[in-house]
């Protein structure tokens, strides 16, 4: 008799856990809070090691007809344009890790996760019902959903997100912490960017308290902008995402290059809309008990957010998916130490990433001699720094 996991949650953590979970011949019940399945946002980057678990998962011809494959990562200077370091992708990635980096719309990410879901009869989907409690009872999980009614099952994934509700009940550790930075975020077609910025390429621009990016997707039909600065915290931190004043975004460049002044306002130029998001994160995983304990399990942001420094949110909520797949796969194992597994091949490497995201962040946006600092060893050492060996390969 197969054994069933509960999942809460349906992003992209949530839809990799079901997929991952029901390649290794588990029953999956998902549980969404939100009436619609659907990923707000705009872009994300996969690198390399997130895009072979989507390989592993037969997704690479779904992934390759929505994402775009950048040709090369540049880094620039915010007040001077000036390019500090390069490092080739394209087919250079490919040749070094087996796998592409890919740029993609977070909507089309997920949608390639929920179709290939769709199409598993062991995975069970609901709407508009989160489940608001569990109770492990040491020889099962039962929950009970909003709707009031109670279910029953081998392990609880919570790949409920930042404010997961499963976190607070296993770890009772309190809410997320504000970054002090916020993230204005665009989409806006290709064709209405300055024509010098057209390129297939991932840009970075680094400045004094401040760092933009902005990179194709859609097939490269579309960029995605996003402009990170510093600011004050929202009294509503959860629920705060709204229509940003794109004066304020100006008022925020201000002293920065024309030219990237100029990305900025194609978006208003073509008719977008900036969005505005405060970013959030925990201090780095600590142990694997901060992963899984007992039947209940954490994945993706519900276990170990990170600032968007090492563009590694989603390649981690993947890399957590393809682990719980080894995992649940181990039948000869009780279940728990299942979970314990995937719990001590998880933590560090999940830990380091949150720990050099969050470092990033500050050479990002160094100001003083500390940005000097960075923008000589870039100018001198650049594709050694821009290159990540110990995360695409792993």
């Amino acid at each position: 008799m197969s054994k069933q996991l509960l999942i809460a949650g349906a992003g992209i953590g949530g839809m990799a856990a079901a997929l991952a979970a029901a390649r290794a011949g588990w029953e999956v019940r998902l549980f969404e809070r939100a009436p619609v399945f659907a990923e707000v946002g705009a872009g994300v980057q996969l690198g390399p090691n997130a895009v072979r678990c989507l390989q592993a998962w037969g997704l690479e011809a779904a992934l390759r007809a929505v994402a775009a494959f950048p040709a090369q990562l540049q880094v620039r200077s915010a007040l001077s344009a000036g390019v500090l370091a390069s490092l080739p992708l394209g087919p250079s990635t490919l040749r070094r890790y087996g796998a592409p980096y890919a740029t993609i719309h977070r909507a089309d990410l997920h949608g390639l996760l929920a179709q290939a879901v769709q199409e598993l009869p062991a995975v069970q989907q609901t709407l508009d019902c989160p489940i608001v409690r569990h109770e492990d009872t040491g020889g099962a999980v039962l929950v009970r959903l909003a709707r009031g009614k109670d279910i029953e099952g081998d392990v609880l994934v919570g790949a409920d997100g930042l404010y997961s509700r499963t976190r607070a009940q296993l770890l009772g550790d309190g809410p997320p912490r504000f970054t002090g930075h916020l993230a204005y975020r665009a989409l806006v077609p290709l064709q209405a960017l300055p024509a010098p910025w057209r390129a297939s390429q991932v840009t970075a621009w680094l400045g004094p308290r401040l760092h933009a990016v902005h990179y194709p997707v859609r097939s490269g039909a579309w960029v995605n902008l996003v402009v990170i600065v510093h600011g004050p915290a929202p009294q509503d931190l959860e629920h705060w995402d709204h229509a940003a004043n794109a004066a304020g975004l100006e008022q925020a460049l201000c002293g920065t290059h024309p030219e990237l002044q100029e990305v900025v306002r194609s978006v208003a130029a073509a008719g977008g809309q900036w969005r505005l998001w405060p970013l959030c994160d925990r201090a780095p995983l600590a142990r694997a008990d901060d992963m899984a304990r007992g039947l209940v399990a954490l994945l993706g942001d519900a276990a170990h957010p990170m600032p968007p420094y090492l563009a590694q949110g989603a390649g981690m909520a993947i890399e957590d998916a393809m682990q719980l797949q080894a995992a649940l796969a181990m039948h000869d194992v009780e279940v728990p130490l299942r979970l314990r597994r995937y719990a001590l091949n998880r933590w560090q490497r999940a830990a380091r990433v949150q720990a050099r995201s969050q470092r990033n962040g500050r050479i990002f946006h160094a100001t003083g001699p500390l940005r000097w600092a960075r923008d000589a060893a870039l100018r001198l050492f650049g594709q050694r720094l821009l290159d990540l060996p110990w995360l695409y390969r792993a």
